[in-house]
């Protein structure tokens, strides 16, 4: 591999694309550039960002090869290729990187792991080099490594079939290149959040959908009562519970339980309060023997220590007498409205 750096060149021709631009009225340069980032800021798809940013970007400063790196998890000397302006190399690489190519040593490992903006030209690359495939025909190359975290773990490479870079608009290029980086950055992690709310969500419907199969389907028919019941969780699932039981002579016993607490941690303490008062298998008369028995249950397994805990109220009605005899662990005491 020979290669002469910007340290060892004494002449240099600036390219007449980049002086054109430099030389544009302000308002022109204002206006594309302002038309771009409006564009921009209209993408939610990193992918789509990238691309319109390379081709705004090589109207100002124009390359014949660009070729995009990572070195995000490979330790030195490999590399990996995530984009290429000539090659059929179009694969999305937030969601197909495992399917990019990976390069063992060459040029372009040895720039993306020495972090330095530089110039090369008269670029020569050696048969074996694995860096040739992607500037074969490139005469000189501007390297533009982009930072994150303080190391730079991507890189992108313009080529030119000529020695036509420039110096004195490197340093505004390599400023752009990593705040639009940092725009990407921002991007994709917006996306991948995204991603993962959605995850969660759809996780948590399914935990909401468990909950409410522990909720009677179908309410009791008692003579002389008319029930009903309204369910509504302020998020998907939640620790409010209810239930019935079928007592011996008629009798119809009723549960209301509230776990403290909102969201899953409440939603699995409702299913465990549920277990154990279906586990209850002697005489719940008084309706103080199953608030107890879920009581030692509850706080000898699983919220002793927690800072959770659970109010309850249990009822018996017996339709014959029309008597309804309670008990109340802390929860709001029954509301009795009389007919007029």
């Amino acid at each position: 591999m020979k290669a002469t750096t910007d340290s060892a060149s004494p002449v240099f021709r600036d390219p007449k694309p980049a002086t054109e631009w430099v030389r544009k009225p302000w308002r022109e340069r204002l206006e594309f550039v302002a038309d771009m980032v409006r564009e921009i800021s209209t993408l939610a798809d990193p992918q789509q960002m990238v691309n319109v940013y390379g081709e705004r970007m090589m109207k100002i400063l124009p390359s014949d090869q660009r070729v995009s790196l990572s070195r995000r998890d490979l330790d030195y000397p490999f590399v990996r290729v995530t984009r290429v302006e000539t090659d059929a190399l179009d694969l999305n690489p937030w969601k197909h990187r495992d399917s990019l190519p990976i390069l063992r040593g060459g040029l372009l490992a040895e720039l993306i792991h020495a972090e330095k903006a530089t110039i090369i030209e008269d670029l020569q690359l050696s048969e074996d080099d694995p860096s040739r495939k992607y500037l074969e025909g490139i005469r000189s190359i501007c390297v533009l490594p982009l930072f994150d975290q303080g190391k730079s773990l991507n890189m992108v490479i313009l080529g030119r079939k000529d020695n036509g870079f420039s110096r004195e608009f490197m340093p505004e290029q390599l400023w752009l290149s990593n705040l639009f980086g940092r725009a990407t950055a921002n991007l994709v992690l917006k996306e991948q959040l995204r991603e993962a709310y959605e995850r969660v969500d759809r996780e948590l419907k399914v935990v909401a959908d468990i909950q409410r199969s522990l909720l009677p389907t179908e309410l009791p028919n008692v003579p002389g009562l008319d029930i009903a019941a309204y369910y509504q969780t302020s998020k998907h699932a939640g620790g409010d519970y209810y239930d019935f039981f079928q007592l011996p002579d008629g009798k119809i016993g009723m549960l209301i339980a509230d776990v403290s607490g909102h969201g899953t941690p409440a939603a699995v303490v409702m299913a465990v309060t549920h277990s154990i008062a279906h586990t209850h298998d002697g005489d719940p008369d008084p309706p103080s023997k199953l608030l107890n028995f879920i009581n030692r249950h509850l706080s000898a397994r699983y919220t002793n220590g927690t800072g959770t805990f659970v109010t309850a109220f249990y009822g018996i009605y017996d339709p014959r007498t029309r008597e309804l005899i309670f008990a109340n662990a802390g929860h709001n005491p029954p509301r009795l409205k009389r007919g007029r």
